[in-house]
């Protein structure tokens, strides 16, 4: 009976302690720490403990306070903010950004929270992108390389000397086409709002890795004028197609209206030198004609004049004259 009794006294104690240990257990005095995560652990608002790395830790329950964050790289994407240039032409700047948490202890000290960490930095990434951008050109901006500037000049050496038509053509088409060269270029600008912002940024426990610009547009004013600087460098551009081909214009007729006159010319000479055969062979085919029978050739020449004078005249007062002697007589008589 005596060892029954401490046998359910040993039960009982032993069941005692599985109950306290599961109350125990159901207040979480053990915690997880995933991969990719770290923790800092406060108790009434100090830090008794930092852990980076994953693993089962303890923690006392209901006073430890245990504030996870991530130890991996994070994005923050920027608002969209009008900037000027250095030539106060205004642009919409979108950027995103890296950055990860370096100092857990720092970082609980500096924002406690992810989401004010990310409201201050967003400040300061923007204030850096705007003192970047406003001391460089637009070109310095939108460009990373004079690419461009090298394809055109490779453009310009690929016609031969010798084809002075199209290498004119050529330098029509390209006499807008050459940008300004760009001394520094889009990644470096951004490797320079990266360190103007980590000079913004003390001992927050944060590393800021880079940032980029993710979209670059134009404000509605600069639209136009770009717009209306491309209608103009176009319009320029047809002007000089037109002025081109107005020359060549020139050109061909001034060597169509000579190949006339040669051509005319030519002609002509031939044409004179035909007249002049023409009538040397009437000259003397009269001559003949003449030899054989001057009297016939007398009267036959009147009459072909009298076909030419006669209508023209109103009247005729007297016929008394020789012109008319073969008028009235075949032979030529009165």
């Amino acid at each position: 009976m005596k060892k029954l009794t401490k046998f359910a006294k040993l039960l009982i104690t032993i069941g005692c302690v599985l109950v306290v240990l599961v109350l125990f257990l159901l207040t979480g005095p053990l915690y997880v720490i995933n991969e990719g995560y770290q923790v800092v652990v406060t108790r009434f608002g100090d830090i008794v403990a930092v852990h980076t790395n994953a693993g089962l830790h303890f923690k006392i329950p209901f006073i430890d306070i245990v504030n996870t964050y991530p130890k991996l790289i994070l994005s923050l994407d920027g608002d969209s903010q009008k900037i000027p240039t250095k030539e106060n032409q205004f642009i919409i700047v979108d950027t995103t950004s890296r950055w990860k948490i370096s100092d857990p202890e720092l970082f609980y000290q500096s924002f406690k929270t992810v989401d004010a960490a990310e409201i201050r930095l967003s400040d300061i990434i923007d204030s850096a992108t705007r003192t970047i951008i406003t001391q460089n050109r637009l070109s310095e901006v939108v460009r990373s390389s004079n690419l461009i500037n090298e394809r055109t000049d490779s453009k310009n050496t690929e016609l031969p000397a010798s084809d002075e038509a199209a290498a004119k053509i050529n330098a029509l088409v390209n006499v807008v086409a050459n940008s300004e060269s760009v001394n520094k270029g889009r990644r470096q600008l951004t490797l320079e709002m990266a360190e103007e912002a980590r000079k913004m940024i003390p001992d927050y426990g944060i590393e800021l890795i880079d940032i980029l610009p993710r979209q670059i547009k134009y404000s509605d004013e600069l639209t136009e004028s770009v717009y209306n600087r491309m209608i103009k460098d176009r319009n320029q551009i047809a002007k000089g197609f037109r002025a081109y081909g107005e020359g060549q214009k020139r050109d061909w007729l001034g060597k169509l209206e000579k190949d006339k006159l040669m051509i005319e010319s030519d002609a002509y000479a031939k044409a004179e030198q035909i007249k002049g055969q023409a009538d040397a062979e009437a000259t003397r085919i009269y001559a003949r004609a003449y030899s054989v029978d001057p009297e016939f050739y007398a009267f036959w020449r009147s009459i072909e004049s009298y076909k030419t004078t006669v209508p023209s005249f109103d009247a005729t007062f007297s016929t008394d004259m020789d012109y008319f002697k073969y008028m009235y007589s075949s032979k030529g008589r009165r």
